[in-house]
């Protein structure tokens, strides 16, 4: 694999706290955020076919932003390891469900990939927040919205570990040959 990382923001800002990855993404895209030239950032929303197909350029590690209801405090963060792609059970309380899923959209991925040659990614990473309210509306609740920060610097200590990580000998002798 080639250490390449992408941060995907999902949800529907007209859901209030569901626009919680996007509204991270975008303080992530900000001038006073650099991240490194091997991370790319973008605001998926609810387009998961678009996801899906991000995917097929060929990522080492995925990282999901996105309202994750899981029964804590509203603006309570999570941070979530997907074994492997397709490991997210449909329907589980993860990851918000959306007309693609992001489950949907790994367990696809499969597919997608074997037509191409591609490769999933490696690692798959969700750093969920609990919402407060799902009703219709633009703008997050107060502590989704103050979770946001520190949101930003779990990703950002996410990309720097994810960086200290070994590649594994099978991607080694793959690169050599």
């Amino acid at each position: 694999m080639n250490g390449r990382i992408l941060i995907a923001g999902i949800g529907n800002v007209f859901l209030g706290d569901d626009g919680f990855g996007v509204e991270t993404v975008r303080w992530l895209t900000g001038p006073d955020r650099p991240l490194p030239d091997h991370v790319e950032v973008v605001d998926i929303g609810v387009r998961g076919v678009h996801l899906a197909y991000q995917l097929l350029d060929g990522y080492d590690t995925l990282v999901l932003v996105d309202a994750t209801a899981r029964g804590g405090a509203p603006g309570t963060l999570y941070l979530i390891e997907a074994a492997e792609p397709g490991t997210i059970a449909p329907g589980s309380p993860v990851l918000d469900g959306h007309h693609m899923s992001p489950d949907a959209v790994l367990a696809l991925l499969g597919t997608l990939c074997a037509g191409t040659g591609a490769a999933p990614p490696r690692r798959t990473w969700v750093i969920g927040c609990e919402p407060a309210c799902l009703d219709e509306g633009i703008g997050l609740s107060a502590p989704v919205a103050a979770a946001v920060p520190e949101a930003v610097r779990m990703i950002v200590d996410l990309v720097r570990d994810e960086a200290r990580r070994p590649v594994p000998e099978d991607d080694r002798n793959a690169a050599a040959t």
